[in-house]
Parts: C-alpha cells; structure tokens; sequence
C-alpha cells in the first residue's frame, strides 16, 4: 500500500471515529481481516432511497477464495408501513414481515456481523443508501467499510476482452445479473430473495477476481 494511501485511510478512521455517537461500534473501524469479504444484498419496499422501507436484509462471508455459506445472516425487518406492490417482487407480505426486526435491530445484528470487512454486492450503491439513511442519524457515519462493484468489476472484465484500439469508445455491455451471470457460466438462484442475491453477487465477485488473476499472469 502506498504512504499516501495510508495515510488517507489513517485519516478517514481518525475522522470517523470522531463522528461516531456510540463507541460500541468503533470495530467497524478496526483494519479488515485479510483476504475476507461480505456480499450484502437488502429488499426493500421500492427503489425511491427517501421513502422507502427495508423489509430484509442478507449477507454471506467470503473467506479466499470460499463462500462461507454457513456463515450467513438473513432476517426480516417489520417496516413502518406496508409493503405495498413491492410485495410483488420481493413476495413479502405485511403479515410475513409482523415478527421481523426492528430496522436498527437488524442493522446491529448486520454491523456486527459485516465487522471491518469490504462489501460486495451487484448494484450495491443503492443498498448503502438505504441502510447510512438510517445509520447517518443513529450512529453519526455512514457505512466506513470498502465497497466492491461486481457490476463494476465485470464491465472491466468485458473491456479488458476486447483490443485496445476499441477500449476508448462507447462499448455497450449488458450488466444485469442474469446476463452477467450465465455469461461467467455461473449458476442462478432465484431472484429477489436476499439471500440468493448476496450469494450471486459472492460468485460473480469470485469468479471475476479468478479471472483478472488469469489474465495478469497471462
């Protein structure tokens, strides 16, 4: 790791620390475990990050090069209001989600859990947001962990396929899991169960690290 690096990351911890409302909670600024990671995927009740609710959260460790799938957190959350169409999708109904956590509940059980590890997910973004908009107010930071793209990380990896005279342009390339999975020649779970994404998203993280390891040795 370069000097500036470390001293940038000594920084970040530094200033988070001070941010931090509740001590308790200092590990998830404690150095990461080697070569560990955490796929995180939530289901929540649409996608509009001001109003929405999560109804379930799921996450699995990555140790090397294993998913750890006994090593898994998965649980409801009882939202404020109703599920809504989003029931639809996810197959949550108000009444499946009556003995689920509180959001802070699950969010302590996920900290804990997750620890200083890096994040993986497919589209995670959007489910950091989620979450640090409950965290922001409880605890004083948002989520301080690394952040994994795979939907990132298989863009490059389509980009890095082709030559270089053709990298500087506009290259289309179709990102959605399902494309990207069978495109890996890794198998589908069922979607919008939490779990089955986080899973999904631990593979193609796999998967895509194998192959970027290939093709430096090339």
């Amino acid at each position: 790791m370069h000097a500036a690096t470390r001293l940038l990351r000594a920084w970040s911890r530094r200033r988070g620390l001070r941010r931090l409302r509740d001590p308790h909670y200092a590990f998830l600024f404690d150095p990461p475990p080697q070569q560990e990671w955490v796929a995180l995927d939530c289901e929540t009740t649409g996608l509009d990050l001001r109003r929405d609710e999560i109804v379930a959260v799921a996450a699995v460790r990555i140790v090397g090069s294993r998913i750890l799938s006994s090593q898994r957190l998965q649980c409801l959350v009882r939202p404020r209001g109703e599920p809504g169409q989003s029931a639809r999708v996810h197959r949550l109904r108000g009444r499946d989600l009556e003995s689920g956590l509180p959001l802070r509940e699950a969010l302590d059980c996920l900290l804990r859990f997750v620890g200083s590890r890096p994040l993986v997910g497919y589209y995670l973004e959007f489910d950091v947001g989620m979450i640090e908009r409950e965290l922001r107010p409880w605890l004083g930071i948002g989520l301080p962990q690394q952040r994994i793209e795979v939907s990132a990380l298989y863009h490059d990896h389509k980009l890095r396929q082709l030559p270089a005279w053709a990298r500087q342009g506009q290259v289309p390339v179709d990102l959605r899991l399902q494309a990207m999975m069978r495109d890996l020649d890794l198998p589908l779970r069922d979607a919008h169960d939490p779990f089955n994404d986080a899973e999904m998203a631990a593979m193609a993280f796999l998967k895509l690290r194998a192959l970027q390891g290939a093709q430096r040795a090339d």
